[in-house]
């Protein structure tokens, strides 16, 4: 698989149809054709066609998804852009250390660049859904950028890595499809065996989700965390409760 064409990216709630047609020219200029657009405002619109410019034909490729989680289903490594810090925003890496995990990895699986809304960007859940985070070192007075400027930067240090020949890696790493069922499974099993909270199952949800994502488990470790699932949940068809409770 060709860099270029190993790499996807993909807008959520995208309020503008010129940002749309803006991030089409922006992607065409680094050599990537695939993007997928989530939920978006008009995307057949004069004015995503006027800021496209020459590069219409990637406008009229894009795919439309009404979930995120429907958008990264075939994609192993997933890099939710931020601007934003917090508790469930960490590990964040810059763009040119984002490029460079991708070298390794886009030649044989496929990538995303998740960016969000234009006022508010990824919400946390949207965040939780990636394997990696990535945010754009900027001045502190002022760290707002346009889409399509932020997706520029980070086509463009993509780029100019893929002329560097990338290190040989022959391990298959799951799919976000896989990575999600297995979550869901997780989830079920640990709210039924009361390690979860009930009423906020999330929180510690997402500091599995970073485990796991540091982790970069392949297909075969997938199935077997599950079968660890399915084994608990046969082993403890006759739990009465939480302990304690």
């Amino acid at each position: 698989m060709q860099t270029s064409t190993a790499i996807s990216v993909v807008l959520v709630g995208t309020q503008s149809p010129g940002n749309i047609g803006m991030v089409c020219r922006a992607m065409k200029n680094m050599g990537l054709y695939d993007l997928r657009l989530v939920n978006p405002c008009q995307v057949d619109h004069p004015e995503a066609h006027k800021f496209a410019v020459s590069a219409r034909d990637v406008l009229d490729g894009a795919r439309l998804f009404t979930s995120l989680e429907d958008a990264l289903r075939d994609c192993e490594i997933s890099v939710a852009t931020t601007r934003r810090h917090g508790k469930y925003r960490q590990e964040i890496s810059t763009p040119q250390e984002i490029a460079e995990k991708v070298r390794s990895q886009a030649a044989m699986h496929r990538v995303a660049l998740v960016f969000g809304r234009e006022d508010s960007g990824l919400t946390t859940e949207e965040v939780a859904l990636c394997r990696w985070q990535s945010t754009i070192p900027t001045a502190d007075e002022y760290g707002s950028l346009n889409l399509a400027q932020a997706v520029l930067i980070f086509c463009y240090e993509l780029h100019k890595r893929q002329e560097v020949t990338p290190a040989q890696d022959t391990r298959l790493l799951a799919d976000s499809a896989a990575m999600e069922a297995m979550y869901r499974q997780m989830e079920k099993t640990l709210l039924k065996i009361g390690f979860l909270n009930p009423e906020n199952p999330a929180h510690i949800m997402r500091t599995l989700r970073r485990i796991y994502s540091r982790a970069e488990l392949d297909e075969r470790e997938v199935a077997v965390l599950r079968g660890m699932m399915s084994q608990i949940d046969w082993g403890t068809g006759e739990f009465k409760g939480r302990k304690g409770i």
